[in-house]
């Protein structure tokens, strides 16, 4: 059934004029009056609505049954991710939303080839923030992650974190599955460096703020894939 995320609060027995965006997907997938489809707003749960009028350019539901189910994970974790090439931050946001993120705080550190001016860093939010919609929908997660604005990283670790935060870094002594077997499931920050990894600099400055180095084994990873191998191991020593 097609979910779509609807940016203000429902209720059962709303009739509701549903987004310009959603109303396009609608009249693209041929959908009509009285075929059904779920609608959140991101408080938590759904509802299962009907089409009741449908045009070329506008689309309404009748909003009928509150289903109160969740898809987050117990603990939340946020990935602090350094700003990589391209695209790949796109594919992290989307691949995270699907694997339970509850936030992602874009970093900026000393090898990030990608400098972000204020004008294309709100350009880069609005997207990402996109991102986390279209992922949500796709997903069944019925909570939006956030996605916080780009920092540079000293400015994030001296603000400090209430979570304990986890240094991916191939010189750790103790494993990530070694450190989750040891810890109860709590909320957690996954740090990931850019291409080429965070700076020795950087490191020994992360742990002197309180960082837990960690190691996800004998392999180097990409910095598109550390933090997605991160989640899905976390899920499987923790419970999704």
């Amino acid at each position: 059934m097609p979910r779509f995320f609807i940016d203000m609060p429902l209720a059962a027995g709303q009739l509701v004029d549903l987004p310009p965006e959603v109303a396009h997907h609608i009249h693209v997938i041929r959908l009509g009056p009285g075929d059904p489809l779920t609608l959140f707003d991101g408080n938590g749960g759904q509802y299962e609505a009907v089409l009741a009028d449908v045009g070329k350019k506008r689309a309404t539901a009748e909003v009928r049954t509150f289903d109160p189910r969740e898809a987050e994970l117990p603990y939340p974790v946020t990935l602090a991710q350094a700003l990589p090439e391209g695209t790949k931050m796109d594919w992290i946001v989307e691949k995270a939303v699907e694997l339970g993120v509850a936030a992602v705080q874009p970093l900026a550190a000393r090898r990030c080839v990608v400098r972000l001016s204020a004008e294309r860093a709100e350009k880069k939010l609005a997207h990402w923030r996109a991102i986390v919609v279209a992922a949500s929908e796709q997903s069944g997660r019925n909570r939006l992650a956030t996605v916080a604005e780009p920092a540079e990283l000293r400015d994030w670790l001296a603000a400090g974190s209430a979570a304990p935060r986890l240094l991916l870094t191939p010189r750790a002594t103790q494993t990530l599955a070694d450190w989750a077997r040891a810890t109860p499931p709590q909320p957690v920050t996954v740090m990931v460096g850019p291409e080429g990894g965070f700076t020795d600099e950087e490191e020994q400055e992360a742990l002197r703020q309180g960082a837990i180095g960690v190691a996800m084994g004998p392999r180097i990873l990409r910095t598109e894939t550390a933090g997605l191998a991160v989640l899905a191991a976390l899920g499987m020593a923790w419970g999704a």
